[in-house]
């Protein structure tokens, strides 16, 4: 084996969009790897204190959290490569749009087929960065994901990870087994 010696090397690290209001009301959003679902209810952002939604997740107390699909791929990218601090009106060169969360005081981006509405609910800070806690106060999910029955069917969301080793975004969706069921010939009764 080869070392590799200190990297974040997991892999796939999920492409979330954290979605928020600006001191001014306009949207802002940006593209997360370093995080993900803490507890059945609850989201963990860990992000660096001087990104521009850390003050909007301070001041505001709100924010979704989106999974993109690959036909925002683009806008997403550039979403999580310049900073709102530096380009004022970032979210609007994209194209995409957001309407205003009926349940928090943040935005949803329509072109995002999956959101999450959250509540930050703590702000932990840690030797590496923040951590902002969020509760989960609903899911909203576009028609053009939900299957026959009604229910959220994951490969039509079209989903991408990022891969930390070489920099790349790959596409996710193949079912290769079910959970808690595939490992099964190796429970004992």
């Amino acid at each position: 084996m080869k070392s590799f010696e200190v990297k974040p090397y997991l892999f796939p690290m999920p492409t979330y969009m954290i979605n928020t209001y600006n001191e001014n009301g306009t949207v802002d959003s940006m593209m997360m790897a370093w995080g993900g679902i803490c507890a059945e209810n609850m989201v963990a952002l860990n992000l660096e204190s001087d990104h521009k939604t850390v003050k909007n997740l301070k001041d505001r107390k709100a924010f979704t959290i989106a999974v993109p699909g690959i036909n925002t791929l683009k806008e997403c990218d550039y979403l999580g490569t310049v900073s709102g601090t530096k380009v004022k009106n970032k979210f609007e060169k994209t194209g995409l749009n957001a309407v205003k969360s009926d349940l928090v005081d943040a935005p949803i981006v329509t072109e995002f087929p999956l959101t999450l509405e959250c509540e930050v609910i703590d702000v932990q800070e840690q030797p590496y960065g923040l951590r902002f806690l969020g509760e989960i106060k609903n899911v909203l999910a576009d028609d053009s994901i939900l299957n026959e029955q009604g229910n959220i069917d994951v490969k039509k969301i079209n989903a991408f990870v990022f891969d930390q080793v070489s920099y790349d975004y790959f596409a996710i969706g193949e079912k290769v087994g079910k959970a808690w069921n595939s490992g099964k010939e190796f429970i004992k009764n």
